[in-house]
């Protein structure tokens, strides 16, 4: 059965969860599928699959995302044990097309048919070192067995020349494709049960104040800063879980604001954590919204990056 592997070399902040959803939005329409991952930072063990009930100390903040997003069609389970996930969601439903195994590259007890290798443009491994000199999980040679290399978070304008050079940086192999792609941020939505207006794109806010347990924000600050007069961010751990203090800093920053022009941001993987917090009260009355991110792909790479996708799932599509 297809099986695409998208993962990193990095300790995080190379945008896996958007282009898992990337891949959802551009197989989904065709395929029965389903996305596997441990569940990072998870209360539960074992097999578990993922309904509109599950929490983030369920199943984790990414899983979570995935089927808040796309409901009922996306089969999406946890394990730690990625051989026995595939096999438990291979057995509990027969017309299963694709499994995605979310940050999965490390794990070599299955052997992907295509393995998706993400590397952030600003960190690309070949410039990083191994943790904790830097934020590398594993050496850098690993590359090597990576089908597609894709080099993430890039400017919306690309060059050939940059393209060429990050080429020749990554020493691009034979066997592998490259592709390059940025992220598209999306207007920000109101925090779910907040009744709030609709963010404004025809005015300036005086402040906007941002805090986000991500590993790298710094996408998302180029991008609310031009909404904005002044931009205070508050950053936390990747997968932070969020405190009664850490609430209560967020709100004092917040009313630190002298001006009644400002509201408060977070990202969608921040609002999966903080949706069932019991301190999410302490900011039910402030302008809460999360900012949703998407994936885009330069020019040809768009194209040729579905095909070579579709064209593995469509040779290997199990027979029943």
């Amino acid at each position: 059965m297809p099986v695409i592997n998208v993962g990193n070399l990095t300790m995080g902040g190379t945008g896996k969860t958007p282009h898992i959803e990337y891949l959802i939005n551009l197989l989904m329409p065709e395929y029965k599928l389903a996305v596997l991952s441990r569940g990072y930072r998870r209360k539960t063990k074992d097999f578990l699959i993922a309904d509109q009930y599950s929490t983030a100390d369920d199943v984790g903040d990414e899983p979570l995302q995935y089927v808040k997003k796309f409901g009922t069609k996306l089969t999406v389970a946890v394990d730690n044990n990625r051989p026995n996930g595939v096999t438990n969601l291979m057995e509990n439903d027969p017309e299963l097309d694709v499994v995605l195994l979310d940050d999965a590259f490390q794990h070599r007890y299955i052997k992907s048919g295509i393995s998706v290798l993400l590397t952030d443009y600003r960190n690309l491994y070949t410039d990083d070192h191994l943790f904790p000199v830097g934020t590398l999980r594993d050496v850098k040679s690993a590359a090597k067995r990576a089908d597609i290399i894709v080099v993430t978070k890039t400017d919306k304008v690309l060059s050939p020349f940059v393209r060429k050079s990050v080429r020749n940086k990554l020493n691009i192999q034979g066997h592998q494709s490259l592709y390059f792609s940025y992220l598209q941020h999306e207007t920000p939505l109101p925090f779910p049960g907040f009744q709030l207006p609709g963010f404004s794109e025809k005015k300036k806010y005086s402040a906007i104040i941002v805090f986000a347990g991500i590993a790298n924000t710094y996408p998302m600050k180029e991008f609310l800063r031009r909404k904005c007069n002044e931009l205070i961010v508050l950053e936390f751990p990747d997968h932070h879980k969020y405190t009664k203090k850490d609430m209560e800093l967020v709100k004092k920053t917040f009313d630190d604001q002298f001006t009644n022009n400002k509201i408060l941001i977070t990202t969608e993987k921040d609002s999966m954590r903080l949706m069932n917090s019991p301190y999410l009260r302490i900011l039910n009355d402030l302008p809460l919204y999360y900012l949703p991110v998407s994936v885009k792909f330069h020019g040809l790479d768009e194209t040729n990056f579905n095909n070579q996708i579709k064209k593995y799932v469509r040779e290997n599509k199990r027979n029943r």
